[in-house]
């Protein structure tokens, strides 16, 4: 009686290359979506010493908070080339200002960044003329009253259309 001994798995060459299609492949999925996400979500924030902004975190915080806990609130409003800002109180209505400052901030790069000063149109609206290009923009305001900082915002709005 002739015996022969069965072979077990034999590791061939086309073995090896499924092991590596599928070891790059899967390198290269996860580069490509990482990608993606990067230039779909948060863009990120442009300061000029990321140090010193980290330093100053937690003071903004809570001055934020304190800002917040007043409960005046601002409304940007953008319509053709008048920009127009509301600042109120919940229960006290329209509150005036002193001065009132818009900036106009892109998510990335600051080629296309400028500021606003509002003049005093009565019952707590501010206004200004000025084109905004169509786009994202991250607009930070600020009102003072007597020197003192009463309101602080920063939203992040769309504009429709391509002004120039």
């Amino acid at each position: 009686m002739s015996s022969t001994e069965r072979k077990g798995f034999v590791f061939t060459g086309w073995h090896m290359l499924a092991v590596m299609c599928l070891f790059f492949g899967t390198i290269i999925s996860v580069n490509f979506y990482m990608a993606w996400q990067a230039t779909h979500t948060w863009s990120g924030l442009v300061v000029k010493n990321t140090y010193i902004a980290s330093q100053e975190f937690n003071g903004r915080v809570a001055e934020a908070k304190a800002l917040a806990a007043t409960g005046v609130i601002g409304a940007l409003t953008i319509e053709d080339s008048e920009v127009s800002y509301r600042i109120s109180h919940a229960q006290d209505g329209a509150v005036e200002a002193d001065d009132v400052t818009l900036r106009f901030k892109r998510p990335v790069g600051e080629d296309q960044d400028f500021e606003l000063a509002l003049r005093h149109e009565g019952e707590g609206v501010f206004v200004a003329r000025h084109a905004v290009a169509g786009g994202t923009w991250i607009v930070e305001a600020e009102a003072l009253r007597d020197g003192k900082r009463i309101l602080h915002d920063t939203q992040r709005v769309s504009v429709a259309g391509a002004a120039k």
